[in-house]
């Protein structure tokens, strides 16, 4: 009998139809297994909840935190919620399907591996992975303009009731350290986010400026201060497997389907059979 495994997946993006019948395709392999789903999964609010729904239906446990793409407010959204007010009904639509998010208490996974705490969050980013030869967030995005380098984040990602996109972002990390120090110091944890916590992940971009709507330095350290066993983000749609300080950081993306499918062409592997990734016990 298989063993139950803590598996991860992130950037579904199941507006695309190849997407969406991936989704449909995916199963665990034992009836304990959890999921984890580091954002992304749709724009609109009910995509997002048909994708949970159905994942919550299939696995022990699942646990969610949101990308940009779902915070984006287009003028056509059938739920014409910006910043806070999305966030906030995208977590009750969540806690009704019983998917966990940031703001639920942290579950600890007891299974092989374990225990390790699995601490969701939801930190945004505030423009400080600067591209080289600036030193401002000011410099850093008028080089990314000047480029042509633009995350759409800045035309559908609103702050509101925050000024802007780094104000809600100290709003979040200060949150976040606050329960982060709440946890059980004998029990290492599973840090899950959308963005990456560290900017090694963004060195290989191929438009480097684009690392400014990645991240804050502030979390630069998380791994090694909330005594991290695996690490589990997205949004950059390279996934892959790297370390740092020790900890094991898995980029769990599945990205658009012109990516997936480049990447299966260069691989030979049907993306389907290999998207979820293991987090514990470590593969």
């Amino acid at each position: 009998m298989t063993i139950p495994r803590l598996l991860a997946v992130s950037d579904l993006h199941v507006r695309y139809p190849d997407n969406r019948s991936i989704v449909e395709g995916l199963q665990p392999t034992s009836d304990g297994d959890w999921l984890i789903v580091a954002g992304d999964v749709a724009e609109q609010v009910g995509e997002i909840e048909w994708a949970l729904a159905l994942l919550r239906e299939r696995f022990a446990r699942v646990i969610w935190v949101p990308g940009n793409h779902e915070l984006w407010t287009r003028g056509k959204d059938p739920v014409p919620l910006r910043g806070g007010e999305r966030y906030r009904l995208l977590v009750e639509r969540c806690r009704a399907l019983d998917v966990l998010t940031p703001e639920d208490p942290f579950p600890v996974w007891d299974g092989a591996g374990g225990p390790a705490t699995v601490v969701p969050l939801f930190t945004l980013y505030d423009y400080s992975f600067l591209p080289a030869g600036t030193a401002t967030s000011e410099e850093g995005l008028a080089a990314a303009y000047a480029a042509g380098v633009v995350c759409t984040d800045e035309h559908l990602l609103h702050p509101d009731p925050f000024p802007d996109r780094a104000a809600w972002c100290a709003a979040r990390l200060a949150e976040s350290e606050r329960r982060l120090a709440e946890c059980d110091p004998e029990i290492p944890t599973v840090l899950v986010n959308h963005w990456p916590l560290t900017r090694l992940p963004t060195e290989v971009l191929r438009y480097p400026e684009f690392a400014l709507w990645c991240g804050s330095e502030r979390t630069a350290d998380w791994h090694v201060r909330y005594r991290a066993t695996a690490v589990v983000y997205g949004h950059l749609h390279i996934p892959r497997v790297t370390w740092e300080d020790g900890v094991r950081f898995i980029e769990a993306s599945l990205g658009y389907p012109r990516e997936w499918r480049a990447r299966d062409e260069r691989n030979g592997t049907v993306v389907s059979e290999q998207l979820l990734r293991q987090v514990l016990p470590t593969p």
